[in-house]
């Protein structure tokens, strides 16, 4: 399906941006640092049609577990999410993660089984429900429409910024909304969706082809970002909508329902950006495309390779043109290729250089690649030469400060 990028507008409000959405965050003391919000809360209005991706790392959180569960029947109003501990591997995570779920539904009055529940932060240490349970009053009584911004602080972990975005767009004539808020910054390397991310919209859409959608957008956007190779044990990406657009119900494939997708891809993109460019310790965003495939999974394959690569990954860090590595990184790349039909530039938002043709280099200035590779952003522009097929990834540079987030992480 042709994903388009135009018909949309960037709005404010975050996962509050659809009307009937408020939310909260407050600081409940499982994190030590009494300036940083711990515990955040969505609540919808009305029930809402929902679904939702999660890793498939075999290890899982529990928060997972019961968030399977209770969205099989499609249905959800509220979400409470923790940060600092991610009640994973604890032999009473389950009992804690559906806990979590009814002091919820107690204090937004609705029902335990309608709430989606979320944790991320240190794995294998014991959740202390203690906290959750005398500040959840106090979340509840928070709830606002101006208070989506505390909800996307309340989730971050090693985040430097909170993570929201918003859009409205047209559905079959009738103005549509998608609001959201994620997280993310190390062990990202998704196989699902990745990380945390809740969304909110007004499309009335109809259970199975939201799932649908959201399961399509996800392999394209979420999919295709990696920041360490690490596939967390937490990742989860829900969406509610409460279908109160006015459009009529999207239930088959149609030109409404490509305008959902298009919207829910502009915004699962830009968090996919985002996220790679908040990678730890990262101080350059890499965005890798792939043209002229013979396959989309294979321009997938070959774009994920080249922004997973630790080689070209610390080269991106010291600004080296070393074309070299990129190229032996869609080498070992499976699938059935000729890699003397590939090309490869590198490129920034103004100008591209090309490296490499028919998987030789080329003489480049060498000058003109580093002014390249100094900027914050740098674009991999790869041409396989034999289809029309196309992918983009995106990931970030490897440096020192990544090894010192990462072995600090529990102190």
């Amino acid at each position: 399906m042709d994903i388009k990028f135009s018909n949309y507008q960037v709005i404010e409000g975050g996962i509050c941006a659809v009307k009937g959405f408020q939310a909260a965050g407050v600081h409940c003391g499982i994190r030590k640092n009494k300036s940083k919000l711990d515990l955040g809360a969505v609540l919808s209005d009305v029930p809402c049609h929902a679904a939702g991706c999660y890793t498939q790392n075999k290890v899982k959180g529990a928060p997972i577990i019961i968030d399977q569960k209770n969205l099989k029947n499609g249905i959800a109003q509220a979400i409470i999410v923790n940060s600092g501990n991610a009640n994973t591997c604890n032999v009473d995570g389950e009992e804690k993660a559906w806990k979590m779920c009814e002091l919820a539904a107690e204090a937004m009055k609705v029902k335990p089984e309608d709430v989606i529940v979320s944790s991320t932060g240190v794995i294998g240490e014991i959740l202390p429900i203690e906290p959750i349970q005398e500040h959840i009053p106090e979340l509840v009584d928070q709830l606002e429409e101006s208070g989506h911004l505390n909800a996307a602080k309340a989730i971050m972990t090693t985040d430097t910024i909170p993570k929201e975005f918003a859009i409205e767009f047209m559905v079959h004539g009738v103005p549509c909304h998608i609001g959201g808020m994620a997280k993310g910054s190390g062990m990202i390397h998704p196989n699902m969706a990745t990380l945390l991310c809740f969304l909110s919209s007004d499309v009335n859409i109809s259970v199975p082809m939201l799932q649908k959608a959201l399961k399509y957008v996800v392999d394209r956007t979420y999919n295709m970002i990696s920041v360490d190779g690490d596939t967390s044990t937490n990742d989860t990406l829900t969406i509610m909508t409460n279908c109160k657009a006015g459009n009529p119900e999207i239930t088959e494939e149609n030109e409404d329902y490509e305008a959902f997708l298009n919207g829910l891809y502009v915004v699962l993109q830009h968090f996919s950006k985002v996220l790679a460019a908040d990678g730890e310790g990262a101080t350059k965003l890499i965005e890798c495309v792939v043209t002229h495939a013979p396959t989309e999974s294979l321009a997938q394959a070959v774009a994920k390779s080249v922004i997973t690569s630790s080689l070209f990954k610390a080269a991106v860090f010291g600004e080296d043109a070393n074309w070299g590595r990129i190229l032996c990184a869609i080498g070992y790349t499976e699938g059935d290729f000729d890699i003397n039909k590939i090309s490869v530039k590198l490129a920034n938002h103004t100008k591209d250089i090309l490296v490499c043709k028919n998987g030789r280099g080329v003489e480049f200035i060498e000058e003109q690649a580093n002014f390249i590779l100094s900027g914050d952003e740098v674009r991999i522009i790869v041409n396989m030469h034999d289809g029309d097929q196309q992918a983009t990834a995106w990931g970030c540079d490897l440096t020192y400060e990544y090894v010192k987030i990462n072995g600090e992480y529990r102190s």
